[in-house]
């Protein structure tokens, strides 16, 4: 079983290596360390997000959702979650209009760096979870 999981989560993480840039393997101590610098103060340092996530603030946004097994970040596509940090939540990621406090990274950090602070990201999810996200995204 050990073994399988090992398999699987490499796998999993495998995703965000090398997508065209001089990336060549996914350094998740980077990844903690952007995480820890631009994704921690909203999104927590344990990945828990802002209490009532799922409910709008008075400015009509909502909260930064959590990244860890309780959210829905795990529910997306690698694709899209890149798509996400580096252009931020505009159509055809949310629809026209929508307001939010995500910041656009496109111009903050790499290509290589966003990846590896989503390769951190989806390296703390539990087995269950990276189970689920490879049967839900057909892989």
């Amino acid at each position: 079983m050990a073994l399988a999981t090992l398999a699987l989560t490499a796998w999993v993480l495998s995703a965000w290596v090398d997508s065209g840039d001089d990336t060549t393997v996914t350094d998740l101590a980077t990844g903690e360390r952007l995480y820890a610098t631009h994704c921690a103060n909203c999104h927590g340092a344990n990945l828990e997000g802002q209490p009532e996530w799922r409910r709008r603030k008075a400015d009509g946004k909502l909260p930064a959702p959590p990244h860890d097994d309780s959210g829905h970040t795990w529910h997306h596509d690698d694709q899209l979650l890149f798509d996400i940090v580096r252009d931020g939540l505009v159509p055809p990621r949310a629809p026209a209009g929508y307001q939010t406090n995500m910041p656009v990274y496109g111009g903050v950090l790499s290509d290589a760096e966003i990846r590896a602070a989503l390769a951190f990201i989806a390296s703390r999810w539990s087995d269950e979870v990276l189970e689920m996200r490879t049967q839900r995204l057909g892989r």
